[in-house]
Order: structure tokens, then sequence, then C-alpha cells
């Protein structure tokens, strides 16, 4: 695993546990060359064929390799001989592993042996999320190479690709195991709101929120489990230009930029267009940096013609720069892609696929979170997110009304965002300039009148905050905005498709009502009726299982009881913050950013604090 420093600001760690990917010697490696000087080619010139694409971008994520340090025994069988020894890894991935081989005694018995064993366990954070496990699987040798240090490097081929073994060793299991918990606390949940219909008459209100909170739950799961993608047609490549915002993201900018221009998309049809929102850090040097470098690759990419950077005058704010850059966009089709976000190489392609449908207005990818492991903050938040978009955004797509397409990677049609443009930068709600929640904004542009959907092979990875105070102020900002949006969004979704409608509404009431409700519960209750209120935590405990049953079934990831950890912390502690949203939901600083609204209220604070001292200095009796 790869631990890299932090410079994020206050309040975070040092060090982020991200997955380290053996880079390949060529940057543009996924782009498409229409010299056919090279074509599908991986890091050793082996050819993939492209005519079918879902096979071909099996091969290629299959062969990603990954760099690994721990320890694998290697078991060689020679005749009735069986020898074992320890080496470390270098690299790994699906179909095979890279071992550091200390001694050419040691290279020989490998070479010699009829049959080779390896055996060793993936950690966490070493391959993607759900590959975390035990192995013994019978392999062979693929390469060797003498190493400057008179070691070698060995390269083995699994006798199956790790991700069929996965599904042998444990997917079966735990899909019985999942499926089966899945299945009893859904009908558990029932059988507690069908009490619920029963006490009825005793408490209209409670047990009709009761009633209402399991609907909107259970329905969730279900139309995520009936969603189903847009099949990828290799074939529909409509102009594309990937927008990339930045202010202050030193640190990650030319990841994403290379990450955005590095797709499997024919170069005619794709730019990138960076801007800088004003930077005070280095955001600018390293963009053209790796600007630069890029301009120096093959003619055969145009990237001199198909990717710039502009840098504002004045830090304006997120919606402005986007504004900027859909004003020099040249395709039909606009990505907005956030500055630490890092896109698979088959994001885009994937990502255009519902615009097949002439309705549609906007599209939403997949975010998953790149520093998983760092912490237990953020292994519950790859579970909310993984649940959030597979199951939550999933179910909203069956109807094609997607309510948020989420900064990190999301598709709108031009000509509907410039139609709306001055609207958006000019948003206010109470008086107040909007300057967050841009996404959720610009979603109901789109919604109002057009279709929205969500497509989960359209995958990106964003980092996540890995402290609490950062983490909440996020929190607390998304809470503002989706309760300022779901006002308006509120004003037109009875147009939707009715159902769709219902459920909108009822989970704009859920979270609004949810302290209230927990507050009656917990301490109305057993104080005036002393009755421990049994029924009421049993049901959060199984609505919390049920976003972790859905990881494990879904995912097959580790992480799963992390799910069930972020529920009783919403409970606990986030929910708490609605009540906060309600009243200050009209703010329009970010708390983890300075932008200009930010600046203002530190200037207020700090004009505040300098007026109550010099009252206090004036109260000051004299000497």
């Amino acid at each position: 695993m790869n631990l890299r420093r932090n410079k994020k600001g206050k309040g975070q760690i040092s060090e982020e546990v991200l997955l380290e990917l053996k880079e390949d010697r060529r940057m543009l490696s996924n782009v498409p060359d229409k010299t056919n000087v090279r074509t599908n080619t991986d890091r050793r010139g082996k050819t993939y064929d492209s005519s079918n694409i879902n096979e071909y971008i099996a091969q290629k994520q299959s062969g990603l390799r990954y760099k690994v340090d721990y320890d694998v025994e290697v078991i060689c069988f020679t005749g009735n001989k069986k020898k074992s020894m320890v080496c470390k890894g270098v690299d790994i991935s699906m179909t095979g592993i890279l071992l550091n081989i200390s001694s050419k005694e040691t290279l020989e018995i490998v070479k010699n042996a009829d049959k080779i064993l390896l055996k060793f366990e993936i950690l966490p954070g070493t391959l993607p999320e759900g590959m975390e496990m035990k192995v013994k699987i019978e392999a062979s040798i693929a390469r060797t190479q003498l190493m400057k240090d008179s070691s070698y490097h060995c390269g083995f081929l699994f006798r199956i690709p790790l991700s069929l073994y996965s599904s042998k060793k444990k997917g079966r299991y735990m899909l019985m195991i999942s499926s089966m918990l899945l299945f009893f606390i859904s009908i558990f949940v029932i059988l507690m709101r069908a009490e619920s219909v029963i006490y009825f008459r005793f408490n209209k209100i409670l047990y009709l929120y009761s009633i209402m909170a399991a609907v909107f739950l259970l329905s969730r799961y279900l139309f995520g489990a009936l969603y189903r993608e847009v099949p990828l047609d290799v074939d529909f490549t409509p102009g594309v230009t990937v927008l990339i915002p930045c202010f202050n993201e030193e640190e990650w900018i030319q990841r994403t930029i290379l990450s955005c221009i590095n797709q499997d998309y024919p170069v005619d049809k794709l730019e990138v267009i960076i801007i800088d929102d004003c930077s005070s850090d280095k955001s600018v040097e390293k963009i053209d940096e790796i600007v630069q470098k890029l301009y120096q690759e093959g003619e055969q990419f145009e990237t001199r013609s198909r990717l710039k950077y502009i840098v504002l005058k004045k830090n304006s704010g997120k919606r402005e720069a986007l504004a900027a850059g859909a004003l020099e966009a040249k395709h039909e089709l606009l990505v907005f892609v956030d500055s630490d976000s890092f896109l698979d190489p088959f994001a885009i392609r994937n990502l255009v696929q519902p615009f097949k449908d002439p309705k549609m207005g906007g599209v939403s990818g997949r975010t998953d979170v790149a520093n998983t492991y760092t912490n237990g903050l953020t292994k519950m938040q790859s579970v909310r997110y993984y649940i959030a978009f597979r199951i939550l955004k999933a179910a909203e797509a069956y109807f094609d009304v997607v309510t948020c397409l989420s900064g990190p990677l999301a598709c709108y049609k031009k000509q509907i965002v410039m139609d709306n443009m001055e609207r958006w930068l000019n948003q206010s709600f109470l008086g107040q300039k909007a300057t967050f929640g841009d996404d959720r904004a610009m979603t109901n542009f789109v919604l109002r009148h057009h279709r929205t959907s969500y497509q989960d092979s359209a995958v990106c990875q964003t980092i996540v905050p890995n402290s609490y105070p950062v983490f909440l102020k996020q929190q607390m900002r998304w809470k503002r905005s989706w309760l300022r949006e779901s006002l308006i969004a509120g004003s037109f979704m009875f147009k939707k498709e009715p159902f769709a409608a219902v459920l909108f509404y009822i989970g704009l009431l859920v979270p609004v009502l949810a302290p209230v409700v927990v507050l009656y519960n917990l301490v109305y209750v057993p104080i005036t009726r002393h009755v421990f209120p049994t029924t009421f935590l049993v049901g959060l405990l199984l609505m919390a299982f049920l976003m972790s049953m859905a990881q494990m079934l879904l995912r097959r990831s580790t992480t799963w009881i992390f799910g069930l950890a972020f529920c009783l912390y919403y409970e606990a502690v986030l929910l708490w913050q609605m009540p906060v949203a309600w009243v200050t939901f009209w703010k329009s600083t970010w708390g983890t950013r300075m932008t200009q609204s930010d600046v203002d209220e530190e200037r207020r604070k700090d004009e505040k604090k300098r007026g109550t001292k010099r009252k206090k200095a004036e109260r000051r009796p004299a000497d």
C-alpha cells in the first residue's frame, strides 16, 4: 500500500493510505491511437482484442499491477520432495505476482519444480476493495530478470485469476449469508412496521413516521436491486468536454488531469479544460507542469489542441470557474470533475451511454473512496459512499429522477447548462448568494424539464476527509445544500412519475423530522412513561444492518462492519446537525476551504472579537 503525505491543511492526518499502481511507462496508455503506431497494448506490448469491448475492459483491468511489499511463501514440489521458502512481493495483479528471489540457487529450485503453490495474504489497501483475503494458489513461472543487486525478479502466473479465486473462496458463502440476513432483516422491519399500524391509533404522528421511514428505506433497496445500467455501445461516442475547477489542490491536481485525458475515448471527441480559481498555493505550477509534459506526447494524441488551462484573475467560486470552462468548451456534453477525483480509464465511455435517450439531460457516475484504508472514519465513508450510489442513487435512476448528479463525476448536455447558466451563477436563497451545493443546484435546473440518471460502470475515486473536524464541516455544508435544494425540487417533483414523487417527499420529511422522533423515543417516552425504547433501538440496529449486509453482498468487502458503525455514528452525531441546518441553511460559507464567503465570515468574526475587546476595555476602570 502507499502512504501518501497529505498537505490539505488543518485537521487532516499526515498520511493517506492509497492503492499504488505500477505506472505504465507511457503517459497516455489508454488513449486510442489514430495512426495505429500502437494500439491496445499493455506495458509489455501484449495486444488486447477490442472488438468485444466488455472483454477488453476486463482484460485491461485484470492486467493492472499494484505495488506490494508483503511476504509470500513459495512451496515447490519436485518428485516426492517438498521445499518451501519465503520471498518478498514486488507487485501483484489479478493474474499474477512478481516476487524478489534472493539467490540463483533459490531460483533454480523454483524453476525445476513440478508444481508451485503460493501462499500469502492480500492485505487491505493493496488491491481493490473486496479482494482482501488469504490465498493459497497454484502458479507457474512466466519470466525472470536479474537485478543490479544480484537478486532476481520472478514473475508468476496464477492458475486462475484472483477474482475467480475470490469468488470461489468466499463469494458463495458471503452471498448466501448476506442474502439470508437481508431477507430476515427486511421481514423483521416489515413486522415491526406492521406493529406500528396496529398501534397507529395510540400515537398517529409517531407511528405514521415509522411506517414512512420503513417504506422509504426498503423501497430504496428494492429499486436499487432492480436497477440496470445502460449497456455499453462502443459506437456511441458523442463529443465530451471535461471541466476541472481547481482551488488550492496542488497535491492531487496532476493525478486528476492525467486520469481525465488518459481515457479510452476517441481523440477527436474528448477535450479537457482545467480552470484554476486563483489558487494561493502551487496549483498553477503543478497544472502547467503536467500540461507541458502531456504536450510532449506524440502528435497522434493531439494534446495541444484538446488540453488547456485557464487561470482566473480573482477567486470567484466553483460555479464561476465551471462557467468559464463551459464558455470555452467545443463539444455537446460537459463533464464536471472535482480536482481530487481520479477517473477510471473507461469512465467517460460508460458515462455517456444514457444519453442515447434524447430526453436525458444529465448523468452521474459512481464515486468510490480512494483512501478507504487510512483510518476508521474513511472506512465508514467508503461504505456510505458505495450504498449512497449503488443503492440510493440507483433506485432514483430506476425512475430517471436522480436528484443529485454528484460533483466528483457528472455529465450534462451543454445546451441545458448554458440555458441555465445565469440563474445558476446568480442563485440566492433568503437573500444570500449560494456558493456551495453547485451539483444539486444544477441538477435541479436539469431535472425540472429533463431526465437524469446514474451509470454504475462510470467510476471515479475521490479523497475523503480523514479527520472528524473536517468531516463534520463537510457534512454540515452538505446538509444545508441538501435542505435548500430539496425544498426547491419539491416545487416540481410532483410532476414526475407518481411513485417516484411520493418517495421523494417521504425522503424529504424523514431526515428533517428524525431529530424530533429520536428525542421523543429516547428521552420523552422513557422519562414520562417509564418504558425502555427497545422496539425503537432494535429498529435502528436492523436498518443499520441493512447497509452493512448490502455492502457484504454487493462488494464482499471486509469493511462491511463499518456500515453499522456509520449508522450508529449518524444517530449519535450527524443527526443533530439537521436542527442546525434548519436555522442556518441560508449560510454560504464552506468551512473546509477559504472561499470569498469564508473570508468575509472570518473578517466579521475578527471585527466582532475586536469590538468585544474594545467594549471590555472601555468598561475596565482606570488605574
